[in-house]
């Protein structure tokens, strides 16, 4: 029986407080007066987006597209998470990474899993690809590719914090894999929509303690293999 499981990406797939964050990082920076600014309510997520990549541009001037993707190629990823996606992926269940984080370290970890037909453009696809299709649903944030090869003023806006629940819901339609077949990973208040139409939440890593709550599994290490052993006892039940 196919089962549809949902991953959150920073902090859960990925062994960083973020991938922006990483990225910032890596470029001396720090986005903390936008994040004040949607704290308190005075910014909306599309335009926190586009704030975070003028700090980008603005600092950077000769920033380009390859140059960021370059910076994300060794972005730390969780322990375990090879033989936790590989067990779920073979046994022939959907899988979907839905996350505020960078579009292309969601790229690079859906591409471990490649189809053997050719890429097609698809809703929850991949904009860049290596030939093949990812056996993946993608839906994160980031950065678009200018005609020069810099970055766009806007950016790419697929996940607001707080509806993931509704592209699990639309997953689950598209894909006809109800609830109850469906299990949400995620670490933080952000995924609690997403555990709400989820059959199994486990809430991995957690950032604080809301999601704790609602969560049906919590899961304190920072090794996917015990979320493996959550999903193949939920699974065999």
């Amino acid at each position: 029986m196919q089962y549809l499981i949902c991953f959150d990406m920073d902090r859960v797939l990925v062994d960083y407080m973020s991938t922006w964050q990483f990225v910032y990082d890596k470029l001396g920076i720090s986005n903390k007066e936008a994040f004040d600014l949607y704290n308190q309510g005075k910014l909306d997520e599309w335009d926190w987006l586009k704030m975070d990549l003028a700090l980008i541009k603005n600092t950077h001037k000769e920033i380009t597209d390859e140059v960021l993707r370059d910076m994300c190629s060794d972005m730390p990823l969780m322990k375990g998470i090879n033989e936790c996606l590989e067990w779920v992926v073979s046994n022939d269940n959907e899988v979907a990474i839905i996350s505020g984080g960078m579009q292309e370290t969601a790229r690079e970890i859906s591409m471990m899993f490649p189809t053997n037909t050719p890429w097609v453009r698809r809703w929850g696809g991949v904009n860049r690809h290596r030939g093949s299709d990812t056996k993946f649903h993608i839906f994160t944030n980031g950065w678009l590719e200018g005609n020069d090869g810099g970055i766009e003023n806007y950016g790419r806006y697929q996940v607001q914090m707080n509806g993931k629940g509704s592209i699990v819901k639309m997953l689950q339609r598209r894909l006809s894999i109800p609830k109850e077949r469906t299990i949400s990973i995620g670490d933080s208040a952000g995924d609690i929509n997403m555990f709400e139409e989820s059959g199994l939440s486990i809430c991995f890593n957690p950032w604080d303690e809301k999601p704790v709550s609602v969560a049906d599994v919590t899961i304190r290490s920072k090794n996917l293999l015990d979320v493996l052993d959550a999903i193949k006892s939920y699974i065999s039940q």
